[in-house]
């Protein structure tokens, strides 16, 4: 019969029945799931099957939690979209904390009144990590119960709190991971990519020749590359992996993950470079691309060469420096990309100089 009671109607339903005992009742009750088996719900008045009952929802191996939360720095994951996507453990741990460390307040106080939690929030980023970090520090000294939440996924991968963990780490100060959702994770599983390794790169760095030394070392790689890519910026990461990875390696672009507008495009980097190219999707994106199977650098053909040396040198870079530059990021020999640059863009320098 237990069975086929509704959660909703298992947790409030106050019945009673006069049945005798019976042991496979009692087994099945301790298969239930833990907060069905503490509700004040009871099936039968004889007290040996109260007792069994009240006895299983105090197993170890069920129950969610063994007693009080201790004083530590939580680092709690949140959804990364869907409201539903958290865990009960987390919310647990939100409602017992002292305090709240979040990185947008006004974001994360959706969250926490959509389940009616009312801990204080602190605000918590990277413009002012450094000067919060030692004011943490000296509650979580005094035994105060910090969380630490970032706007969506887990704290501290791509988002303030890795410096704070160390700091904790440092001084001896617990640090709890509560699992959660990590748009990472979420993408490669779906992907169709291979997942047995992957490279989390993240957010790649804003100077140029950082991001193309990176990325050249990304292209060699076997395993799976996992990007965060801001939508205005993807026009460029597609050029720059395609110039890199080459056309026909495989990627896949996730967008919105658990949103509404979810959508995952799967194809090569040359035919999602021809997409995207007029067309700039809006929220978040998870970009993998496939690992190198030969770990061989595949040749950029001679458009793509001129393509690159031209947009460094209408960014202010000499034709030598761009060169140097294209020629440090391919496997194509100086001189052949000089000669190319001098065939497609000497007359034109010389023309700019008169």
């Amino acid at each position: 019969m237990i069975r086929r009671v509704p959660y909703s109607m298992a947790l409030s339903l106050p019945f009673r029945c006069n049945a005798p005992h019976n042991s496979s009742l009692t087994n099945n009750l301790k298969l239930l799931p833990y907060h069905l088996r503490i509700s004040r719900v009871s099936l039968c008045s004889n007290s040996e099957t109260s007792n069994s009952t009240a006895a299983a929802a105090d197993d170890d191996n069920f129950s969610p939690k063994h007693g009080p939360l201790k004083a530590g720095l939580y680092l709690v994951g949140t959804p990364i979209g869907n409201l539903e996507d958290i865990t009960l453990r987390a919310l647990r741990v939100l409602k017992s904390a002292n305090v709240i460390l979040s990185e947008d307040t006004r974001h994360s106080g959706k969250l926490l009144r959509h389940y009616d939690i009312s801990t204080p929030l602190l605000s918590y980023h990277k413009f002012n990590e450094s000067q919060r970090e030692q004011a943490v520090l000296r509650r979580l000294k005094q035994g105060e119960i910090v969380a630490l939440i970032s706007d969506a996924g887990t704290p501290g991968i791509s988002d303030p709190g890795a410096e704070l963990a160390k700091l904790c780490v440092d001084e001896d100060i617990p640090v709890i991971p509560i699992p959660g959702p990590c748009a990472v994770v979420a993408a490669l599983s779906a992907s169709g990519l291979p997942t047995d390794e992957f490279t989390f790169v993240g957010f790649l760095p804003k100077h140029a020749g950082s991001r193309r030394e990176r990325l050249t070392d990304s292209s060699n790689e076997a395993r799976t590359q996992i990007y965060y890519v801001p939508p205005h910026k993807l026009s460029q990461f597609l050029e720059e992996t395609s110039l890199l990875f080459g056309d026909s390696r495989r990627c896949v672009m996730a967008r919105e993950i658990t949103k509404i507008h979810e959508e995952f495009w799967r194809g090569t980097l040359g035919e999602a470079r021809e997409k995207f190219s007029n067309r700039q999707p809006k929220g978040e994106i998870t970009f993998l691309i496939e690992g190198n199977a030969d770990c061989s650098v595949e040749t950029p053909s001679d458009s793509q060469l001129e393509h690159e040396l031209g947009q460094l040198i209408s960014s202010g870079h000499t034709l030598s420096s761009a060169v140097k530059m294209v020629a440090d990021v391919t496997s194509v020999k100086k001189k052949k990309v000089y000669s190319l640059a001098l065939r497609k863009f000497g007359k034109q320098l010389e023309e700019d100089d008169a």
